[in-house]
């Protein structure tokens, strides 16, 4: 389960990630995880399509 974890594998469920955090007593560092992230949204923003606006059917 570790090794899945490590390697980012989709599989694994967000109950396994809070167990682990707490084992290794860095549960008070879940409140983290829904921190506002500057950087990773500003990322995410530039890969967004732009839309245009369809031209005015006369």
């Amino acid at each position: 389960m570790l090794s899945r974890m490590e390697k980012g594998a989709p599989t694994v469920a967000i109950g396994i990630y809070l167990r682990v955090l707490y084992a290794l007593q860095l549960d008070d560092d879940i409140l983290l995880l829904a921190k506002e992230d500057a950087m990773g949204k500003a990322l995410q923003d530039v890969s967004l399509k732009k839309r245009e606006r369809a031209s005015k059917k006369e």
